[in-house]
């Protein structure tokens, strides 16, 4: 006997993940965060692209959409410090090559000066604004990238 699940029941099921994520399951619980480093108050990008991006979302809600909810989180370490930003849109975030224009201008991907990285997908955007060898923003990717598969 076969059991077949109809297409649209499965597509659902799938994507359900997506929709049924807040901003408070993406952010790093304390548990979760690497014990070299400590949360901070503020934004404490590496560039200030980054930070006046989260700041003034609003300014550019033509261009990505409107913004329903964000968060931010500030790490800091002996040897690192950056933030973590999070955006819930009203609908899918749509500035994919405004956002790249604006973390890295014409190098259109991250550098020294500006590593900042982000995932957008569906709704959500999350922009790391840490080094690449950051051990916070690893921990932070693996978790985003399996809640928002």
């Amino acid at each position: 006997m076969k059991i077949t699940i109809p297409l649209s029941l499965l597509f659902l099921l799938l994507s359900t993940n997506i929709f049924s994520q807040t901003i408070a399951d993406l952010k790093l619980k304390p548990k979760e965060i690497p014990k070299t480093y400590a949360l901070n108050d503020g934004n404490i990008c590496v560039s200030v692209q980054a930070c006046n991006f989260y700041t003034d979302i609003e300014t550019y809600s033509t261009i990505v959409g409107t913004v329903k909810n964000k968060a931010i989180q500030s790490f800091k370490s002996k040897t690192d410090r950056g933030s973590i930003m999070y955006f819930e849109f009203e609908h899918t975030f749509k500035g994919d090559r405004f956002l790249q224009g604006l973390l890295w201008g014409k190098d259109g991907q991250p550098t020294d000066e500006h590593p900042e990285e982000y995932l957008a997908k569906g709704k959500f955007l999350v922009i790391w604004s840490l080094r690449p060898d950051s051990a916070v923003k690893e921990k932070s990717e693996t978790k985003t990238e399996a809640l928002l598969q």
